[in-house]
């Protein structure tokens, strides 16, 4: 399996997989998150022009598709009910989505670790109908931190991953 940046050539596939996570977190028990659509197709684009969306791919195939950057999130200036483990320079993970065939050979833990060894300091948040990506992050070494607001007021628990 290999990560890499994704390509504009490559939207139909992206889409294809986030149309599918959104499929399972209903399925699963979240009926709320990722609503409308969302990751909309403008929002795809920009992320491979700012270089920061992601591929897992093997043998040619897609598997998963994640945002990650390094830098400042401004969402989680804020977190309630808890704390963030330090106030250090910090990596972030949003958006990640494993394809339906992948869901079972450890390709979050590929995301993860892959962001991971890249800033030492990561930091990412769920739905709190989120369970599957919860239990996901726990058994990958993140600790629960408490809770931050997105942009539109909808709450998120915030997970941070430190060295």
């Amino acid at each position: 399996m290999e990560i890499r940046l994704a390509s504009f050539a490559e939207l139909e596939e992206i889409d294809s997989i986030y149309s599918e996570a959104r499929s399972f977190m209903r399925a699963a028990g979240n009926p709320t998150q990722w609503k409308d659509g969302y990751p909309c197709q403008e929002l795809i684009r920009s992320d491979i022009e700012n270089r920061q969306l992601y591929v897992v791919e093997d043998c040619g195939e897609l598997m998963a598709v994640f945002v990650y950057f390094f830098g400042e999130d401004r969402t989680y200036k804020k977190i309630y009910d808890g704390a963030w483990k330090n106030d250090e320079p910090y990596g972030v993970i949003h958006r990640i989505a494993v394809s339906e065939k992948s869901h079972g050979k450890g390709v979050s833990r590929l995301c993860f670790d892959f962001a991971y060894e890249k800033c030492g300091n990561l930091k990412i948040d769920t739905h709190r109908d989120n369970i599957p990506m919860q239990r996901a992050l726990l058994k990958c070494g993140f600790a629960k931190c408490g809770i931050i607001y997105l942009e539109n007021g909808e709450e998120r628990i915030a997970y941070q991953r430190i060295d």
